[in-house]
């Protein structure tokens, strides 16, 4: 699932490419979840969950907003994104 879909933020600008993460298993807190983490740096990005919307594979994405670089949706054409544009809405 490309398509960044959280709790909190319901926006559907965020894209990510899925060869710039990674997973694995997080059991700080007592609680066991899976983590998200960056394959370049290996930093921390956030959790992903499988309580998402069926019909979007399931998955739900809570990604930390300080781990995230926001490209606007006319910009992302200039920044290499174009071949993502078709995953983002244009909201007016």
């Amino acid at each position: 699932m490309s398509v960044i879909d959280c709790q909190k933020n319901r926006h559907k600008a965020c894209v990510t490419l899925p060869q710039t993460i990674g997973h694995g298993r997080d059991t700080t807190h007592g609680m066991i979840r899976t983590e998200v983490r960056s394959t370049h740096g290996d930093s921390h990005l956030g959790h992903v969950f499988p309580d998402g919307p069926k019909d979007r594979g399931g998955l739900r994405y809570c990604i930390n907003s300080a781990s995230l670089r926001f490209i606007h949706r006319d910009d992302m054409e200039a920044e290499g994104y174009g071949a993502y544009l078709d995953q983002v809405e244009d909201v007016q």
